[in-house]
């Protein structure tokens, strides 16, 4: 079992993450506390991981001052399931972005397999905690070294270079997320 535990710079966040492995998976199981902008919040957010690193389902809980909340996602075939509802926009998606963790940029990091400045464009189900909403993204990643990566939202209106460990676990996002165990 692998334990994390990420500090959110700018949201003000303690992350407490752990990862399991079976045979045929890995299991991921975190808890987010913290306050931002006059916003009390928790997430609880569980993922299944397919062997290569991509998405098989999904339960995240949060609440965001009393407000409660729960979005779950199962992959059935190309099509995503989200509370139970088959949607469309999220066909042949393998990622997911959750607003307050660096852990799920690990994905199409470790997935990708790029060689060195290699830039590849990957479709994200990305989950905005505060607004309480799920919509399709797309995010570019390209390799600047072994432990480095650049990130960009599309359209480019967000960029970070995240310096990660051997395993593409996220030890430094700038202004963001700063690993600290």
């Amino acid at each position: 079992m692998k334990t994390i535990i990420w500090k959110g710079i700018y949201y003000k966040a303690l992350e407490y993450f752990q990862l399991s492995e079976t045979h045929q998976n890995f299991t991921v199981k975190s808890r987010i506390i913290g306050t931002f902008e006059d916003k009390f919040y928790w997430v609880d957010y569980s993922l299944v991981i397919a062997k290569d690193w991509t998405l098989t389902n999904f339960k995240i809980e949060f609440e965001v001052n009393n407000n409660k909340k729960r979005i779950l996602g199962e992959k059935i075939n190309s099509d995503w399931s989200i509370n139970g509802e088959i949607k469309p926009q999220f066909r042949n998606f393998d990622f997911i972005d959750i607003s307050l963790t660096p852990f799920t940029n690990t994905l199409p990091i470790n997935h990708l397999h790029f060689s060195a400045h290699q830039k590849k464009t990957v479709k994200v189900m990305y989950v905005d905690i505060f607004n309480g909403s799920i919509e399709a993204v797309k995010q570019k990643y390209s390799k600047n070294s072994d432990l480095n990566y650049h990130y960009e939202n599309i359209p480019k209106n967000f960029e970070a270079d995240l310096n990660v460990d051997d395993s593409g676990f996220v030890n430094l996002y700038p202004t963001l997320f700063e690993r600290i165990v």
